[in-house]
């Protein structure tokens, strides 16, 4: 699924469109949108299908990415159980959300449903960043039509992303990563994340080549995001959302 990212600096505002042509960046078609708040030590992303009401009380509340103080690791929440059993989050925030409960169909917390980190960049600016993210996907065995129907009904496996490493380009003296045309700004924000590897799977089953999800620059304030399921929407969103901001233990 190929999408782009349109950022509003002014209002701390991120808005995804799936690309309908086969442009770069076209009009495209609204997803879904999400804000920038800075909550004491934390900074939060809210997401919502609707993009003039950014709240935890809307019934267009998607779920929310939650970084800590030093912008380095996250934890992504669902608005709704990713399983049966599926315990919400304890947090303050969430205890607010649950005592603003507007309509039977929002769930009354926030379900944590993956985490990522990027790790120390020992070259400062002139390294590229080290990420790794954690989430729970469908397996990779089942389609995605009938994972849907399970979701409600058992734990989902977590899969295990890591960015693929950049290579240093002698002519350009820069790192560079293949995009296939769909990132044309170099920036530190761009990655591309793929299936870690297993060390318990000896015949290396898993595919590290295919890159689930891309991410990148071709504009000022506009950033292309590809990606393919397991992952949905809200998920590989989630993961491009915490790619902006300053980390304060990598730069």
């Amino acid at each position: 699924m190929q999408c782009f990212i349109k950022r509003n600096k002014k209002n701390s505002t991120f808005y995804l469109y799936l690309g309908l042509t086969t442009a770069t960046v076209d009009k495209g078609k609204f997803l879904m949108a999400a804000r920038r708040f800075r909550r004491g030590p934390h900074t939060e992303y809210i997401i919502s299908l609707d993009a003039d009401d950014l709240s935890q009380g809307s019934n267009a509340y998607m779920g929310k990415l939650r970084s800590d103080f030093w912008g380095t690791n996250f934890k992504v929440y669902d608005s709704k159980p990713p399983h049966d059993g599926a315990k919400a989050s304890s947090s303050r925030s969430s205890r607010r959300f649950g005592s603003r409960r507007i309509s039977p169909q929002v769930s009354a917390g926030n379900y944590e449903v993956g985490q990522l980190s990027y790790k120390y960049n020992l070259l400062k600016s002139r390294g590229p960043r080290r990420m790794y993210c954690a989430l729970e996907c469908p397996s990779p065995q089942e389609t995605w039509e009938n994972s849907l129907k399970t979701k409600f009904r058992k734990p989902m496996g977590t899969t295990v992303l890591r960015n693929k490493a950049p290579r240093w380009h002698e002519h350009l003296q820069c790192w560079c990563l293949n995009f296939h045309g769909r990132v044309t700004v170099a920036s530190v924000k761009n990655f591309q994340l793929s299936v870690a590897a297993d060390p318990n799977d000896p015949t290396g089953s898993r595919d590290e080549e295919t890159v689930l999800l891309q991410f990148g620059k071709v504009d000022d304030d506009i950033f292309t995001m590809d990606y393919r399921q397991p992952l949905s929407a809200f998920q590989a969103f989630a993961i491009s959302l915490s790619s902006f901001g300053t980390k304060l233990a990598c730069e």
